[in-house]
């Protein structure tokens, strides 16, 4: 697969958001292909994700030689939704024309030592900046803040509370950059490199409508369990109702301990209950110890219940009537899918037909180690950004 483009008649104009993909291995040759198709002189802003199977640093140089005054921002991922649908191991790219757009964006580093304050104030001006870089899109604009976090960081939580606070009514969208399923070194791309432990937001200013968006296709069973030990900072529970937490899951799911994997995890998640609604709380790894680490925090108290899933193609299918309804018409989706769906829609067997929903439904973005939607950070979401045309 060279490089893939969005030039279906009647589906592409001058001013219509690009999108592009490649997997060429040579990271030059590559971001030569994506920035010739995608025309950069045209563009506010552009967003890239990237496999981590490619030399990150020479990747950086090669997109920064090709995106001089360009606002670009991108992070790893555990899998890309291209424009020709479900793919691993390439670099995918979606540009906003900067005849409907702009782009603005601040990243923040050391995640451990973040300072609430100082961040609020960092993403205050930041709205100021992208308020007045869209003064010529004109009376009717609309916004939303995109966030990119490193996925092994354990720091999205606090990360999305306090940047959406200040965003104010910014709706924020996002997801956690990946890895594929190796959970080793994830990163997030602002100011010209790669990154770890460091996180971005990038507004997105538009004269066109756009919506953002969460779904999920799981719902609670009614198994119930209660996590009686855990380390909150490290994510890990060591046990469940009282028993060794792997051990125990495996027994409440119906599998041996030593089947507990992607698999497992994706098609039986721990949901717990917050605000009326339930919220996957997902499973990333079955450990030598015994216990299991989540992607998601998690502490000593919570009821959790196992999901059950419903039909993904059906999910989905109203998923996309009800934006393309909202946003009259839909130029492109910005999506962010967690990994465990992948997982479970490889399962099911059913990725050929969730790979061509995305192409028909003009979907583009990445495979995610977790979500944010709004103040949220969540699991096995199908989330993101809906573009009018």
């Amino acid at each position: 697969m060279p490089v893939m483009i969005d030039d279906r008649p009647g589906h592409v104009s001058r001013d219509a958001v690009r999108t592009a993909a490649t997997s060429i291995a040579d990271p030059d040759a590559a971001a030569q292909a994506l920035f010739a198709e995608l025309d950069p002189p045209s563009l506010a802003g552009l967003v890239i994700f990237s496999s981590s199977r490619y030399d990150l640093s020479a990747l950086a140089e090669a997109v920064n030689r090709r995106s001089e005054g360009l606002c670009v921002v991108g992070c790893t991922s555990s899998g890309e939704i291209t424009p020709d649908g479900i793919a691993e191991g390439t670099i995918t790219a979606i540009g906003f024309p900067s005849s409907d757009f702009t782009l603005n964006a601040v990243r923040f580093d050391h995640l451990d030592n973040f300072d609430t304050s100082n961040a609020q104030s960092a993403i205050r001006s930041l709205v100021a900046e992208a308020s007045e870089a869209s003064r010529n899109l004109g009376p009717n604009v609309s916004r939303a803040a995109i966030f990119l976090v490193d996925g092994l960081s354990h720091r999205e939580e606090m990360l999305t509370v306090t940047v959406q606070d200040a965003l104010g009514n910014i709706p924020l969208i996002g997801g956690s950059s990946g890895d594929g399923l190796d959970f080793k070194e994830t990163f997030i791309f602002q100011g010209g490199a790669f990154r770890r432990d460091a996180a971005l937001v990038a507004i997105l200013s538009s004269s066109r409508p756009m919506k953002v968006f969460r779904s999920q296709h799981y719902e609670p069973g009614t198994v119930k369990m209660v996590i009686t030990s855990a380390d909150p900072v490290g994510r890990v529970v060591t046990e469940i109702n009282a028993e060794p937490a792997a051990a125990e899951y495996a027994r409440l799911t119906g599998v041996s301990l030593d089947q507990l994997g992607p698999s497992v995890f994706a098609s039986r998640p721990p949901m717990v209950r917050a605000g009326g609604e339930y919220y996957v709380r997902s499973i990333q790894t079955a450990n030598p110890d015994g216990s299991l680490t989540f992607y998601c925090a998690i502490d000593e108290g919570v009821v959790l219940t196992l999901g059950e899933g419903r039909d993904i193609l059906a999910g989905l299918e109203s998923l996309f009537d009800d934006l393309a309804a909202t946003v009259g018409g839909i130029d492109r989706i910005l999506g962010f899918d967690c990994v465990l769906n992948k997982v479970e829609v490889e399962q099911r067997q059913l990725t050929r037909k969730v790979s061509q929903m995305f192409v028909d439904r003009r979907v583009v973005g990445f495979n995610t180690y977790g979500e944010q939607f709004h103040a949220l950070h969540v699991n096995q979401t199908f989330s993101g950004l809906a573009i009018g045309r």
